[in-house]
């Protein structure tokens, strides 16, 4: 076992410890009275407290009381009036009782400071032969490749294992005896006094530190802490373990950094979306005018003309008329498509079986003349806007209509699928000509259609529009179909009695 550095000790016998004490006391006499000749005043208490110190530190407390008492006595007799006598006039005796108590407090100081250093010393002394003795014992600790190093109260490094060298780059006889804060350039979350605070608490600390390896290169490391105390209970050493996360971090950034991007793409899509809103809107409005007047003349001469031409130029006309209807509803679609993503929502309790009432009795009149069974099941309320749901519904039961023409007997069947705790599922199901199933992600899309529009008019916005309504809700729509099998249509909407409602009404 490698012995400690002896410390320079030198033993002072009595007679020279009190040597001191009177030595000391002649010399900052004869300072005083020889200033005191110059007419330098005030100057005294001072060398008298300086000697008094240097007294107690080299000597200890009993050499330093004699310094004490001679110092009071020699300046009761010198520089107390009446001079050149032990007597002291009222006036006086506070300033000596001051000089005698400041002179014994600052021996007493003087002594303290210096048993406390050299206790310290012993401590750090027997400090050194224990981690000498624990580094001997820890040699296993090299068998580990996870970075382990041992540094006391002071950050002194005094055991470094093979997993700190692999680590970070220095050998054991280049980190021992290194602080670590500077030699690993560490730099700490928090302050370095909050942490040390936490850890003379608890015994434990851990935290993400940066670090710096012999090359240079910077290393991330969880680091946990954890504190020694000796005997007395006193903290004596720390014992720390790091594990290099530095690409885990670099990941974790860079997934920070993309949803970044992603938010900022977001941002700028939403933008985007609501200028194509703004500029879907502004077209539509602007083309209904012109498209009026066209229709309206056209009518027109219609009337006027039909007489007058032959059947392909009435054809002809009635082609111009029917475009323009077209047309007509085309923009109607698109400003309901526009309104649905600009509107403000505003939510109610809806009842669902009133809102299919008022749907029903707006496609009417495209049931005329038709076979339509309806099958209406129980229906649940809803949380939404009213509106906005109406003309999902609307535009959901208008598609059912529309492609049951081609049976004899229609049959659409509106009913709720079933609920969890914060959603409900509505359906509206039809027998029509269904659709096929690797076509149905372009079921919502704008002006996505699936037939021929001369088979089946519209314009390709209405479930679009739908999925728009229900999305704005915080639902989701999809579809089930087959060829000539029918087709189903979900939604579902926040549950009124779920957590969902419950959060937001109150």
């Amino acid at each position: 076992m490698a012995e400690p550095k002896p410390q320079l000790r030198v033993a002072h016998s009595p007679a020279l410890r009190y040597g001191l004490a009177v030595t000391s006391f002649l010399i900052a006499s004869g300072v005083a009275v020889v200033t005191d000749h110059y007419g330098f005043r005030n100057v005294e208490v001072p060398l008298y407290l300086f000697a008094i110190a240097i007294t107690a530190w080299y000597s200890g407390s009993g050499p330093a009381a004699v310094a004490v008492l001679l110092s009071i006595l020699w300046f009761d007799y010198y520089f107390v009036e009446p001079r050149y006598s032990f007597y002291a006039t009222p006036a006086e005796i506070p300033y000596l009782i001051v000089f005698t108590g400041f002179a014994s407090l600052v021996a007493w100081f003087s002594a303290v400071r210096r048993r406390v250093e050299q206790e310290l010393r012993e401590a750090r002394d027997q400090l050194q032969i224990e981690v000498v003795e624990r580094t001997q014992q820890a040699s296993l600790l090299n068998l580990t490749h996870d970075p382990i190093f041992v540094r006391d109260m002071s950050d002194i490094i005094t055991y470094w294992n093979r997993g700190a060298e692999e680590l970070y780059g220095w050998t054991a006889a280049e980190a021992i005896g290194k602080r670590s804060p500077e030699l690993l350039h560490t730099v700490f979350p928090v302050p370095v006094e909050d942490i040390k605070v936490e850890l003379l608490r608890s015994g434990r600390w851990e935290g993400e530190l940066s670090r710096s390896k012999a090359s240079g290169t910077k290393v991330i490391v969880a680091s946990r802490w954890s504190l020694r105390r000796d005997e007395q209970g006193q903290p004596a050493a720390i014992l720390e373990t790091n594990n290099d996360i530095t690409d885990r971090k670099h990941r974790e950034e860079e997934m920070q950094n993309l949803n970044q991007e992603l938010a900022r793409r977001s941002t700028a899509l939403e933008a985007t979306n609501k200028e194509l809103e703004a500029f879907a809107y502004s077209i539509s409005h602007d083309l209904r005018a012109p498209l009026r007047h066209m229709a309206g003349y056209t009518e027109l001469l219609q009337k006027k003309a039909t007489p007058l031409l032959d059947e392909k130029n009435n054809h002809y006309l009635a082609m111009i008329l029917e475009a323009s209807k077209r047309m007509g509803s085309l923009i109607d679609d698109l400003l309901a498509f526009s309104r649905s993503g600009r509107a403000e929502t505003q939510k109610t309790l809806v009842s669902m079986e009133q809102l299919v009432k008022e749907a029903q009795a707006e496609v009417r009149q495209d049931t005329e003349g038709r076979q339509i069974s309806w099958k209406i099941g129980a229906l649940p309320d809803f949380y939404g806007d009213r509106t906005m749901l109406r003309l999902a519904m609307v535009n959901l039961l208008s598609n059912a209509v529309k492609f049951t023409r081609t049976r004899p007997q229609a049959e659409i069947e509106i009913g709720c699928a079933g609920q969890t705790g914060n959603e409900l599922v509505v359906f509206v199901r039809d027998n029509g000509v269904g659709f096929d199933m690797k076509y149905v992600n372009k079921l919502f899309g704008v002006f996505q259609r699936l037939h021929q529009s001369d088979a089946f008019e519209g314009t390709g916005i209405g479930l679009a529009t739908v999925q728009r309504i229900i999305h704005r809700h915080g639902g989701r729509v999809w579809a089930e179909g087959g060829v000539d099998q029918g087709a189903t249509f979900y939604f579902s909407a926040p549950n009124p009695k779920g957590e969902a409602w419950q959060t937001q009404t109150h």
